[in-house]
């Protein structure tokens, strides 16, 4: 090795690889030794040679792993002509693996399972095609990024009754190599484990694999540690994007010899059925619900297949997939709101092929778009369909049709507004100046609401700023754009009377609106389209936020766009399956992320070359000071952030960090430990002695309290009809009505310089508050200063300072009827 020093370089960096993907230590692990052995045969083989770099070494070495399977044609570094060595042939007899020594009696893998090898093999192909990749980084990539066992896999299940693999033992007839193993029961049924698995699950995960069982270091008067004294035994799934949710797995058909086969592999569950085509088939049909129950069928097949043929009890197997499917749960039949989602799609679509065909509209409808985030699938609570109940409210005066909630009742259910964005045509018929176009989009939504009630029978309420169009249950907000609009807002006329463009915060937000988030939704809903668990790993993460009552402090599109990120760049992992690993890997991001040095690119259709990738990261470099803390570039928006500005600040963003390494470390300890597993939802309550005022709320006023992560075993009616109830006579719902964001907009607005208030939008009780230290500093005298403070008499000079029991008392005069207490947790108003 000394006149070739890239072999020496590549055996270390090999090991590294290994390292990082915890594939080097324990019972048949693929050890730096069996790795500098590989690179061995490699150049004995002239695979490799002295001229080549350690990248190069490296990479060859990849591929060999990638490009040869040694549970079929194992590979031996022995050159002796000897009859009496054994054979590979004879290896394989005995070993799953087989990599013989250069004496040819010594297989290096003995150890080493099947799923081990594939593991190791699929490793080495994602890392190639991260090679293969110009981006500077993918070394680092590969090399620096550790990817444990619980961030791999979509799907974690623990046998955690390991003394019940003797009884595995015993039914597969492996008493012999249970001796030949020195009685370690683990390691003798693990193959066999594995191999029902992969044949059970083989069409529905991408890679099958366990956890090295590790032997841990033992003093030398003392015992070495038994097998039965590990916790469990480990199991990995990576699942397939598209089948593993699949109810119904196809078998043979029920005349083929096959039959026998497949019935005496799937017992009881195997069952004759015919299919569209005539064919009379073998199947298994797995029996769900919804989306939410899909998701656990690859553990239904694990706990039926290792009941059947391994003799291993259902109570001894723990499966951590599906942990945090609860707090997306409102107790109702549809699971975590997949099928809410595409019933709100449906008659979104419903209506926009109805704006489209509308006759007689002024100007023809050029585009019709949806920004609502269940549009996208990431709206954490999509809307429901609605039927007021009459006796709940009281009609309005002005229009028959509509309600009126009652004074004495509870607050209704929160009705949110699905917006959906209508452009129109260009025409010279359209004014320059921007109060004529506001008050010609009136015109329009006027004409908008006759025509769909017209043609098609729909019950519709207008405002000079939207139409709110109730059909199916649902309240569709229309919203008439003009392209040109933002363009009159953002001009003036200066002193000269030349006309210039000057920025303005009003055509920003028209912009946003308009523009850049139906593009964001549009994208989204293909993206998710392509990674069905996109939508809810965006929702658990937005759940996350919220219950740490941080909902108001980051924008919901900056997290669509954040897990965008995750499953578009994966790399060192694959995209993600399951949204619990998808959220693993969200919480992750916040805490290892640069986000002071480094952007976050979200390439949306490979829109993006490598040439637009390194010059954002050169902009961003070069003007850091002015741009976000969170920086997230697309196509279409590579320079501003759009989504990030204003909010997160520094200070949020310290806190999230925060909250995410606590909640990781909790995460992790629950979905490796089933020991530790009591209660997942403790990562979504949130410290709450960090505030100085506590501000609870009346829980009959809080209309989305049944979202609460902690769901209440009451709550209040809400004034909505049962789904079986007969429906007569249909009155418009109130609509985005929800009586503590309100009075959160008077807090911010009366008192926003003198404190920060925070909620959970999802049914929170409580409203924190955080008194702003800065404000606490004694002022002049002012008149325009006096809101909120009081002049302190124990100063020489005039001074005004905070009056915290007035502002209090404020609080409650506000909140009447809907705050039941304020308590107090720290005395920095006295400072």
């Amino acid at each position: 090795m000394c006149d070739f020093p890239g072999m020496k370089d590549a055996i270390s960096i090999l090991k590294v690889w290994l390292r990082q993907r915890q594939l080097d230590k324990g019972s048949g692990s693929f050890s730096g030794f069996v790795g500098s052995m590989l690179i061995s045969h490699l150049l004995s083989k002239n695979k490799i040679n002295k001229v080549m770099t350690a990248e190069n070494v490296f990479r060859n070495t990849l591929l060999f792993l990638a490009n040869t399977d040694w549970t079929v044609k194992g590979i031996t570094m022995s050159r002796s002509p000897d009859p009496s060595l054994p054979s590979l042939a004879d290896f394989h007899q005995a070993f799953e693996v087989v990599f013989v020594d250069p004496l040819g009696v010594v297989n290096l893998c003995a150890d080493m399972t099947a799923a081990t090898y594939r593991r190791i093999q699929f490793e080495a192909k994602e890392s190639l095609k991260i090679l293969s990749n110009t981006n500077t980084s993918s070394f680092l990539q590969l090399l620096m990024v550790p990817k444990p066992f619980q961030k791999t896999f979509d799907h974690v299940c623990h046998i955690t009754e390991l003394p019940a693999l003797l009884k595995t033992c015993k039914k597969l007839k492996l008493c012999d190599e249970l001796m030949d193993r020195g009685g370690d029961y683990v390691l003798t049924s693990l193959r066999y484990i594995m191999s029902v698995l992969q044949k059970g699950l083989e069409p529905r995960v991408v890679l099958l694999s366990h956890a090295l069982p590790q032997k841990p270091e033992w003093d030398i008067n003392q015992d070495p540690a038994n097998h039965s004294d590990a916790d469990s035994l480990l199991l990995g799934l990576m699942l397939t994007i598209d089948f593993f949710t699949s109810p119904l797995q196809k078998g043979p058909a029920a005349d083929s010899p096959e039959a026998v086969g497949f019935r005496s592999f799937w017992g009881e569950k195997s069952e004759l059925r015919r299919f569209k085509d005539a064919s009379i088939c073998e199947a298994v049909v797995w029996p769900v619900n919804n989306i939410e129950e899909k998701r656990r069928i690859p553990e239904l097949i694990i706990r039926h297949l290792l009941q059947l043929h391994a003799d291993i009890p259902d109570s001894a197997i723990t499966c951590t997939g599906n942990l945090l499917d609860c707090v997306l749960n409102r107790g109702k039949k549809s699971g975590t709101g997949e099928e809410s989602i595409a019933s709100v799609i449906q008659s979104y679509d419903d209506l926009s092929r109805k704006l489209w065909t509308l006759a007689d509209m002024p100007l023809a409808i050029t585009s019709v778009q949806g920004t609502h985030p269940a549009l996208r699938c990431t709206d954490v609570f999509p809307p429901v369909p609605v039927t007021p109940s009459f006796y709940f409210f009281k009609r309005c005066e002005s229009s028959d049709e509509f309600l009126v909630p009652l004074a004495h009742k509870p607050t209704p259910a929160y009705v949110s507004p699905v917006r959906v964005i209508c452009h129109l045509e260009g025409s010279g018929k359209w004014p320059s100046d921007k109060r004529a176009i506001r008050k010609l989009k009136a015109a329009f939504h006027i004409r908008l609401a006759e025509l769909l009630k017209e043609q098609h029978g729909l019950m519709c309420r207008v405002t000079p700023g939207h139409v709110d169009v109730y059909k199916d249950g649902y309240v569709f907000r229309v919203q008439v754009a003009y392209h040109r609009e933002a363009a009159f807002i953002r001009e003036v006329i200066a002193e000269d009377g030349m006309r210039m463009s000057m920025d303005s915060e009003k055509a920003f937000q028209l912009e946003l609106e308009t523009i850049h988030l139906p593009y964001l939704t549009s994208t989204l809903h293909g993206l998710h389209q392509r990674f069905p668990a996109l939508g809810v790993t965006s929702r658990i993460a937005k759940r996350w936020i919220s219950a740490h009552l941080l909902a108001d402090s980051i924008s919901d599109e900056c997290v669509d766009l954040l897990v965008a990120h995750l499953f578009l760049q994966p790399e060192p992992f694959t995209a993600p399956s399951s949204p619990q690993l998808g959220f693993f890997r969200f919480l992750s991001l916040l805490v290892s992320h640069d986000w002071k040095n480094s952007p976050i690119i979200v390439n949306f259709n490979e829109d993006l070359k490598d040439a637009d990738i390194t010059e954002i990261q050169n902009r961003f470099t070069s003007t850091r000071n002015q741009l976000p803390v969170i920086f997230i570039a697309t196509p279409k928006d590579r320079d501003m952030s759009v989504w990030t500005m204003g909010k997160p600040s520094a200070q949020i963003l310290h806190r999230l960090i925060i909250l995410a390494s606590e909640s990781l470390v909790t995460l992790e300890k629950q979905l490796m430990s089933p020991s530790e597993i009591s209660d997942i939802k403790i990562i979504f309550r949130p410290p709450m002695d960090v505030y100085d005022v506590l501000i609870h709320l009346n829980p009959r006023h809080i209309p989305r309290h049944r979202e609460a992560v902690d769901q209440p075993t009451i709550s209040f009616i809400r004034g909505i009809v049962d789904d079986n109830s007969p429906k007569k006579d249909p009155r418009f719902p109130v609509v985005d009505y929800d009586p503590v964001q309100l009075y959160l907009c008077e807090l911010r607005a009366c008192y926003g310089e003198f404190a920060l208030f925070f909620y959970d939008t999802h049914g929170g009780e409580v409203i924190g508050v955080l008194w702003n230290p800065s404000s606490f500093t004694p002022q002049p005298f002012n008149k325009d200063a006096v809101n909120g403070r009081v002049v302190d008499t124990k100063s020489e000079t005039m001074l005004l300072v905070p009056s915290v029991e007035a502002m209090l008392a404020d609080f409650e005069i506000l909140g009447k009827g809907l705050v039941s207490r304020i308590q107090c947790q720290s005395e920095k108003w006295k400072i």
